[in-house]
């Protein structure tokens, strides 16, 4: 089934050139319809209930403009399917094979609201079946607004629709369309795909050493977990300290274990961990008998929280007219301000920032912690090693970090954006992993040529999370993953079933669309920077503050060797002690901070080394590409930041050609080198016509609209700054003693 996904999604995806009309325009009494259009279905795609005809509102402005068409269920989205004549377009690049411009997957359903009676209420299961409203709102995860008009529709298909198909779909999301959609085991393609590309998928040993070896670190790769006897939250498989012992494993059954992240080049780790320290001393055996311990939970937002903000922070964005989002305009960025989001993104930044200076600076090992230990301390392990290691910043490096800090590392993914709409769950949904997106656009937007990938590629993961078909946000962990897929396999499949990873972009889109994942102003690393860069490694500080021989196992026993024992057990039980008395003030303080940024500020930047986000309050900014896209009139034509992107790419473009000409002209005669300038003078039309192309600023999700130019400035507003103006003319004029003009 996964291989004939990627054909998915026709009609629904095109984009249409459509005449709205009004309800005013259309004959009061209600004409037979003609039949039902239906979208192109998925394999397993079920429809349950549909309803024609249904009017699309426009979302330009208040004068209740739309087109008609057919409004339906199934058991992966709401699909709205227009009467207009489909216009195919021919330069459309950007399109998602799975779900079209008016589609809507069920897990991305945030909100639905009924219009009754002029007034806007939130429908729930609570509400008279009896009365369905005669317009309905659908406020989406992925911040779509869309606004239909059941008025024309046939009373028990507009109840359905409401009641049995949009409402009640919170099931459907996962078991039914996993049960249905038969995957058969050409699915596996995806996995070995992915084994060529090298994203890592840490569920197999080979990942996990892999990476470990990567980053030089001396820890213990545990497989006694391979079937989740040990604990049914951890991963099959992890890395441990090495003075972790088997006893350890069984006695504690994965509560306090401390799981390995990263390995810093001094020989230090990172460690994360659920619950109290169990095993502080195995951390510190790790490097030097050093140890900072912090507790997240203490420091930074919990996840009610996180909830309760964003659940703010996005309503400056659900726009349900163009009017209000202009009406909204005069206190908006304070607005956005006080809602705390931003806050949070650069707090949690800022204890990123205090995580890699203990690192990076005092060489120490550190062991960060929380409750449940894969919330906040996926967030800042990962941002962690985004900041320091640069191959965490190329695409495959980022898909592989997410998949060892938040799949393997057991991120409730299931219950934290509760795709399955249960009330039991509502308590536990908090877009924990939508703040650390958030963080890492921060980084991408202040240092852009140190990711391979894009602002888009980001964008395009944060709507991913909320598509239901890719096992990678779909669980909880490991372990449900592998009993869900056991339990829903169809009894004619000889495995468990099979699901597609996120990482395999070819289900979704075809390679144009992927080409826009990559940043084309991204710094290559080149073989003379991985030289330069060994040659001149310093030495750190902590290397030099004792003796070297003091860390060296001598080749023969003897006093050197004893007196070198008792100085590390001396130096060992005073850090852990003090650490372990006060961990929290124990990390460096903010003036050490400011130190710390400001001499890596002073240093020639290096996009392959150690990376810090400036925190100041202007710096931390709203992404726009994700929050605004959908709001028609803030879209700037041929300008905005992808105007300046694509300018500059077309510059880069012309430098490498430019380079290109003179290493062959070099090598080559003057034959050859008129020849290569023939070629250069074919090219530059096509790259003169590229430039021409005048983009939207939220390229490339550019829905389908006939601009117009209209004031920004509410009719009210503008009223009011008018008789403003004619006040003061007035008074003026009697000032002057002149006869004041009628006004019309």
């Amino acid at each position: 089934m996964l291989s004939s996904l990627g054909s998915g999604g026709g009609k629904t995806a095109k984009p249409s050139f459509v005449s709205y009309v009004t309800p005013e325009e259309i004959k009061s009494e209600k004409e037979p319809y003609k039949k039902e259009n239906q979208p192109d279905l998925l394999p397993g795609e079920v429809v349950f209930c549909s309803a024609c005809p249904v009017l699309k509102y426009s979302q330009d402005d208040m004068s209740q403009r739309g087109v008609f068409g057919t409004l339906l269920c199934t058991n992966f989205r709401v699909s709205f399917v227009s009467d207009e004549v489909q216009v195919e377009e021919t330069c459309k690049l950007f399109k998602n094979k799975l779900y079209g411009e008016n589609d809507i997957p069920l897990a991305c359903v945030d909100n639905i609201y009924g219009g009754y009676e002029d007034k806007k209420k939130l429908i729930t299961g609570g509400l008279l079946k009896n009365k369905y409203p005669s317009k309905i709102i659908v406020h989406c995860k992925d911040l779509r607004v869309f606004q239909f008009s059941l008025t024309y529709s046939k009373e028990e298909d507009a109840k359905k629709l409401c009641f049995t198909g949009v409402l009640d779909h919170n099931n459907v999301v996962m078991k039914t369309y996993l049960r249905s959609s038969s995957i058969d085991n050409n699915a596996v393609c995806f996995v070995e795909m992915q084994r060529k590309e090298r994203t890592m998928l840490f569920d197999c040993l080979e990942d996990w050493t892999q990476d470990m070896k990567r980053t030089k670190g001396n820890c213990r790769l545990v497989t006694e977990n391979s079937s989740f006897e040990l604990s049914q939250k951890l991963p099959q498989f992890f890395i441990v300290p090495l003075n972790v012992t088997d006893e350890d494993l069984v006695k504690f059954q994965g509560n306090g274990l401390p799981m390995w992240c990263w390995s810093h080049h001094s020989g230090c780790a990172l460690f994360k961990t659920a619950s109290l320290p169990l095993m502080l001393t195995a951390v510190a055996h790790n490097h030097l008998y050093s140890v900072k311990t912090e507790d997240l939970s203490d420091t930074l937002p919990t996840i009610q929280d996180i909830q309760l903000s964003y659940n703010k922070f996005k309503q400056f964005f659900l726009i349900d007219n163009t009017t209000e989002f202009w009406m909204s305009d005069m206190k908006w960025f304070s607005s956005l301000e006080n809602c705390g989001w931003l806050d949070m993104i650069r707090q949690c930044l800022l204890k990123a920032v205090e995580v890699v200076e203990c690192l990076e600076k005092e060489n120490t090992n550190v062991l960060i912690m929380e409750e449940s230990g894969s919330d906040l301390c996926c967030v800042i392990s990962s941002l962690v090693q985004l900041m320091l290691d640069p191959h965490y910043r190329t695409l495959l490096g980022f898909q592989s970090l997410v998949q060892k800090e938040w799949v393997a590392g057991g991120h409730a993914f299931l219950d934290r954006s509760n795709q399955l709409h249960l009330k039991e769950k509502v308590e536990s949904q908090s877009p924990v992993f939508l703040l650390f997106l958030e963080c890492v656009w921060q980084l991408h937007q202040q240092h852009g040529p140190a990711f391979q990938f894009s602002e888009t590629y980001l964008t395009v993961l944060s709507d991913s999370v909320h598509v239901p078909v890719f096992a990678t946000f779909l669980f909880n962990n490991d372990s449900h993953r592998a009993n869900v897929l056991r339990a829903e396999s169809p009894s004619s499949q000889r495995g468990p079933l099979n699901c597609p990873s996120v990482w395999d972009w070819s289900v979704q889109f075809d390679c144009r669309a992927q080409d826009l994942f990559t940043n084309p102003l991204y710094a290559q690393k080149t073989k003379q920077d991985r030289s330069q860069r060994k040659s001149h490694r310093p030495k750190h500080q902590r290397q030099l503050s004792l003796p070297s021989s003091a860390f060296k196992t001598p080749t023969k026993k003897g006093f050197f060797k004893d007196e070198a024992d008792s100085l590390k057990k001396i130096l060992g039980v005073k850090r852990i002690s003090r650490w372990m008395l006060s961990p929290s003030s124990d990390f460096p303080p903010m003036s050490s901070i400011k130190e710390f940024y400001e001499t890596w500020q002073a240093k020639p930047l290096d996009y392959h080394g150690m990376l810090l986000p400036c925190l100041d309050g202007p710096s931390i900014r709203v992404w726009m590409q994700r929050y605004l896209r959908w709001i028609h009139d803030v879209q700037i034509l041929g300008g905005g930041p992808v105007a300046v992107l694509s300018k500059v790419s077309e510059l880069l473009a012309e430098v490498q050609e430019l380079r290109s000409e003179l290493d062959r002209h070099a090598r080559t005669v003057t034959s050859n080198h008129r020849g290569a300038i023939r070629t250069r003078a074919k090219t530059a039309p096509e790259n003169l016509a590229r430039s021409s192309v005048r983009l939207s600023s939220s390229f490339p999700f550019v829905t389908s609209r006939n601009w117009s130019f209209k004031p920004a400035i509410p009719t009210s507003m503008l009223q009011s700054l008018m008789m403003s103006e004619v006040a003061g003319d007035l008074a003026s004029r009697e000032d002057d003693g002149s006869e004041p003009e009628t006004v019309v």
